[in-house]
């Protein structure tokens, strides 16, 4: 059947992000308040962004006088004003790398809410119910005892929704934190390059009883739920593993890695090239445990020239859109991605472990080391 348009999966976003909350049914003053109080107890390891309309001039206006883009170095923070509307495409550009949105529900829909039963938005949280899709959370006003009876009725499974006074900071914040899940991880084994310096494939040769690229494919899977192997389109590969054929083309392992991203935009990737013989079980174990879900990436440091080694690490669902910005501007290394970002940066516990093997005299050294050590 005909299809105008390319069957590509899409992330899960919300309005604003891929995790968001609206906070509904109090004054705004208190959801401002709220929501300084909670980024305080949460503290500034955790990227909290918050969506607000500007009161003093009305919603939607600019406070600037200057209908072009105005960017501001605040020193702490960086700020951007610019007239026109932003529509829902850009704002989840904007908020890409913000691990939560809270938003003011007076204003604007998220797809998911925390409703506050506040005695002096009774009546205008009843005119808004049609926003009450996904609540997760009810704050209970001063002296609010209970739920109202329109939002039992209105509410699915009310009764099993957690319920907190809207005082209780502390309380508040550890179950929003408690909600943030890290995205669950696949893992992607690079076996689609075409070896020209080897002069056969590097993914067939056997150090341990089977291909390299099974042998790899086989270590990621205790930490996966998932694991992958990135082939050329043309290629032929038998595996027990699913493959994932590039999409990207022309892009060698940044194209492997967007590829694997259309397929799966939801799920962190593990990358490992194919050509690291030395590298274990315990050096694997090592980077997963050392993943920080916040940050675009996780890597190991390079022991030989102490950048980034982006064909052994965790990329995080936020990369996605980081990966194509940098595209689009032309670049397509994926180490230049993750020197401009924000990631956690690992120093291996065995160096030697990202050593990676390209040519015959490179291969020769390895199998020797590989022999000692025995």
């Amino acid at each position: 059947m005909h299809k105008k348009h390319a069957d590509i999966a899409r992330p899960e976003y919300g309005v604003f992000s891929r995790r968001e909350f609206a906070i509904i049914g109090a004054p705004c003053g208190l959801i401002q308040d709220l929501a300084e109080k909670i980024a305080k107890a949460i503290g500034s390891d955790f990227r909290l962004g918050y969506v607000d309309a500007d009161h003093s001039t009305g919603e939607g206006s600019s406070t600037h006088p200057c209908h072009d883009r105005v960017y501001t170095d605040k020193i702490g923070f960086h700020r951007l004003d610019f007239g026109g509307n932003w529509n829902t495409h850009q704002y989840r550009m904007w908020f890409n790398d913000q691990d939560l949105v809270l938003v003011n529900g007076n204003h604007f829909k998220a797809s998911r809410q925390i409703v506050v039963v506040d005695p002096a938005k009774r009546d205008s949280l009843e005119r808004k119910l049609s926003r009450l899709t996904d609540v997760g959370l009810f704050l209970l006003g001063k002296g609010e005892t209970e739920i109202w009876p329109y939002l039992k009725s209105h509410v699915k499974g009310w009764e099993e929704i957690p319920v907190l006074s809207v005082e209780d900071t502390t309380g508040i914040a550890q179950w929003i934190q408690s909600c943030q899940q890290p995205p669950r991880l696949n893992g992607l084994v690079l076996a689609g390059g075409r070896s020209t310096r080897m002069g056969r494939d590097k993914g067939s040769l056997e150090f341990y009883g089977k291909p390299q690229r099974e042998y790899m494919a086989d270590m990621l899977q205790p930490y996966c739920k998932e694991v992958y192997l990135s082939v050329r389109p043309d290629q032929e590969v038998p595996s027990t593993h699913p493959l994932i054929a590039d999409t990207f083309f022309g892009l060698g392992p940044f194209g492997a890695l967007l590829s694997a991203f259309r397929s799966d935009p939801d799920a962190a990737w593990i990358v490992v090239a194919c050509d690291l013989p030395l590298l274990g079980d315990s050096a694997i174990r090592q980077l997963v445990e050392s993943r920080d879900a916040r940050k675009v990436a996780t890597a190991f440091r390079s022991p030989v020239n102490d950048f980034p080694e982006p064909l052994i690490a965790i990329w995080e669902p936020k990369a996605y859109l980081h990966a194509l910005a940098f595209l689009s501007q032309g670049y397509s290394c994926p180490r230049k991605v993750l020197i401009n970002s924000e990631i956690r940066l690992v120093e291996p516990n065995e160096p030697l472990a990202l050593t990676n093997v390209n040519t015959p005299d490179e291969l020769d050294e390895v199998t020797a080391l590989m022999k000692k050590g025995k």
